[in-house]
Order: structure tokens, then C-alpha cells, then sequence
């Protein structure tokens, strides 16, 4: 995703967030990763010390694991800057 992109669509994802959420709230990462277990680790060290619970399941074949991470942040900035770490982590889908 090219940056102008990124920005805007974590723009509307700040709106969203601010409208239809109080904050401080729990909010759910779903997140694909290859199965591989230095990326995992990496994920899984971006929220290290955050209280998360952070569920995973590894595809019919594992080739792939979803990974599933409720934590509770304090506002939509917080939510979006999480996503911007775990995004600089290789080969991995945000849904």
C-alpha cells in the first residue's frame, strides 16, 4: 500500500474507530502469517507487556497461521499505531 493510501485509510479507520467505540476499549486483531516461527515471535513481541491474549491456529496444511489478539488499548491512535509495527513484518495479512 502506498503511503497517501495508507494515510487515508487510516484516517477513516480513526474515524470509525472514535465513533463507534468508548475508549479505553478492547479491541481484536486478526492477523495471517506464514508459518514461521521468528515472525510469530516478532508479532507476538510487538504485544509483549500489553495485557494481550493471543490466540493461534495453523491452517489444514500449515502453511499458515491466523493469529487472533484481543488487547485493551486506551484510544483509535493506539490501535492504529499497532497495526503500523506489525506491518512492517514480512508476508503478513491484516483482515
Amino acid at each position: 500500500m502506498d503511503q497517501e493510501k495508507s494515510e487515508e485509510f487510516y484516517g477513516r479507520l480513526r474515524e470509525q474507530l472514535a465513533e463507534s467505540s468508548k475508549w479505553p476499549s478492547n479491541y481484536l486483531y486478526k492477523f495471517i502469517v506464514p508459518t514461521d516461527t521468528q515472525k510469530i515471535k516478532q508479532i507476538q513481541d510487538i504485544f509483549d507487556n500489553t495485557g494481550a491474549v493471543i490466540e493461534s491456529k495453523q491452517s489444514k496444511n500449515a502453511k499458515y497461521t491466523s493469529l487472533s489478539i484481543t488487547v485493551n488499548l486506551k484510544n483509535p491512535d493506539e490501535v492504529i499505531q499497532k497495526y503500523k509495527e506489525v506491518g512492517e513484518v514480512k508476508g503478513v495479512i491484516s483482515l
